[in-house]
């Protein structure tokens, strides 16, 4: 490691505030135990310690597939310092995705829960490669893992050895694969801190300030939503499960002021009754982002929770909190996510690669969060970074004010008779209908033919929906060539699992091919 130890990840981001303020709160684990600065860098520094001793060595791809979020707060935050390469597992990834992911990253050593026994003992004769196996989290089993458990509790506190730092590699988090096997994609010591230290440059943190979270910091929620709390010398509150029921419990209790959590959590949270008599009056800022904040939706948090700041945010694994912008004071109109992150860049080209104001083209971004590609896979890191830029897909349009509008996936986009529809437009006005709780449209194919447009509802809690009145709500909303073909009403959506307990991402394809017959058949509207 060469430098300042500010330049390795865990310094800047725990020990730097352990310096600072070793005896403010840093971290509370399902309200039974409660670390200071002090406390959890020592936790850390001894975890640290005993991966050493374990051999855990600097530049070394570490698999790790953990349980509870207070040892994925520990054990990553050890890697990090002792400089080994975490490589953050889905723990909701099939077995042969893991044989895959570990295989292709060359990890050498996999450290791992005792909730995972039985998938380790599947995965052990395939990964012959691994040359050490830690387990943490339970009593010693009979095969010949290391305890890291016991090494932990005879290491010392002392800070360990800093092993890597600025542009050596930090961390591999994993897309979400939903068009193939996921893709590792790299992050530096450098930019980790960017992404950690740099959100509070664009959303405001107060001191006595608590950031709730639950699972989702095992992907690059560790540095994008973790990692930024400590960094802010604020608390960090962690729950194995932050799902609407559980949110309802902790955000009492903790006095929780921040949350980053996609729109879809709060179609579920506030598609119930229960969040009616809970005091949420603590929470000052949520960062909503992952998928599209439509209006409707940011009027009904706004109508709960009048005092809760609302930023949008657009990013992907490959790039967190790109673009950033207050949605509740009228700072950005409808539809606009905001501006480029400080000290970032974000801008729209047209099909020959030329910059373009106020008209629809490919979302590139660039800044020092930006990873540095895919491990192992060249060709798709020279497709998605070009000339210092990162290129994830989307398209939309830049104003003359450099404000963002994120019409969506490329691949999602409807063209029907030379006109393009996103999905979200379509969503948007569904979602504005009484008694709607969730809108999902998607193009279905149709051979030698424009797509035909599906929209799929979910109703709101003991309503019933119309379809031939939402068609005729839809009809004067929408042009002609935007209108759906078909209307299903189901009683759920399908989602991703993001870990929290809560609803994750919509899934698009799911849709596709759970409704995609209806293309076969004669379009009637409605």
């Amino acid at each position: 490691m060469q430098g300042t130890p500010y330049s390795n990840f865990g310094y800047a981001i725990l020990s730097a505030q352990r310096n600072r303020a070793p005896h403010m709160p840093a971290l509370a684990y399902c309200g039974r135990e409660r670390l200071t600065y002090a406390e959890l860098d020592g936790r850390v520094n001894r975890t640290a310690n005993a991966l050493l001793a374990a051999g855990v060595r600097p530049g070394e791809r570490v698999a790790t597939l953990l349980d509870s979020t207070l040892s994925v707060a520990e054990i990553y935050l050890a890697q990090t310092k002792i400089g080994s390469v975490l490589c953050a597992l889905n723990p909701y990834w099939p077995l042969d995705t893991f044989e895959q992911i570990v295989t292709r990253i060359e990890a050498t050593t996999f450290v791992y829960d005792a909730k995972f026994d039985g998938v380790i003992d599947q995965l052990r004769p395939t990964l012959q490669h691994i040359r050490t196996w830690i387990r943490t989290g339970g009593a010693p089993d009979s095969n010949d893992a290391v305890d890291l458990d016991q090494l932990t509790t005879d290491a010392s506190e002392t800070e360990p050895p800093l092993g890597a730092g600025g542009d050596d590699l930090l961390a591999l988090f994993f897309t979400s694969g939903t068009t193939g096997l996921p893709k590792a994609v790299q992050y530096t010591h450098a930019s980790g801190i960017a992404i950690s230290q740099g959100l509070w440059a664009d959303v405001p943190v107060l001191r006595q300030a608590a950031l709730g979270t639950g699972p989702i910091i095992w992907g690059v929620g560790f540095i994008a939503v973790a990692a930024p709390a400590l960094a802010a010398g604020i608390t960090l509150v962690l729950e194995d499960n932050f799902g609407p029921e559980q949110f309802l419990k902790t955000v009492p209790r903790e006095r929780i002021t921040h949350i980053s959590v996609t729109p879809s959590f709060f179609v579920e949270l506030l598609s119930a009754a229960d969040h009616e008599v809970v005091d949420l009056s603590s929470l000052r800022v949520a960062m909503l982002g992952g998928e599209p904040l439509l209006a409707s939706l940011q009027d009904r948090i706004s109508r709960r929770l009048p005092s809760l700041e609302l930023y949008g945010y657009y990013g992907q694994t490959e790039a967190p909190y790109s673009v950033i912008g207050r949605r509740d004071d009228g700072s950005v109109p409808d539809g606009v996510v905001g501006w480029a992150r400080f000290g970032g860049a974000v801008r729209v080209v047209d099909s020959t690669g030329a910059p373009v104001i106020d008209t629809v083209g490919e979302i590139q971004i660039s800044g020092p969060h930006v990873s540095a590609g895919y491990y192992g896979q060249p060709d798709a890191t020279n497709e998605a970074l070009r000339d210092g830029w990162f290129v994830g897909g989307d398209i939309g349009s830049l104003d003359e004010h450099g404000r963002l509008t994120v019409l969506g996936r490329r691949t999602d986009a409807i063209e029907r008779g030379g006109v393009l529809t996103l999905p979200a437009q379509i969503e948007d006005v569904a979602s504005r209908v009484d008694g709607v709780a969730e809108a999902g449209a998607v193009g279905l194919p149709v051979q030698d033919s424009d797509p035909q447009i599906l929209l799929v509802l979910a109703p709101k809690q003991g309503c019933e929906l119309d379809r031939e009145e939402i068609a005729d709500r839809l009809a004067v909303a929408l042009a002609p060539a935007s209108r759906p073909d078909h209307i299903v009403v189901v009683d759920s959506l399908p989602h991703a699992n993001d870990g929290s307990g809560g609803k994750g991402k919509l899934l698009r394809r799911v849709l596709v091919e759970q409704f995609g017959h209806l293309a076969d058949f004669s379009v009637v509207k409605g």
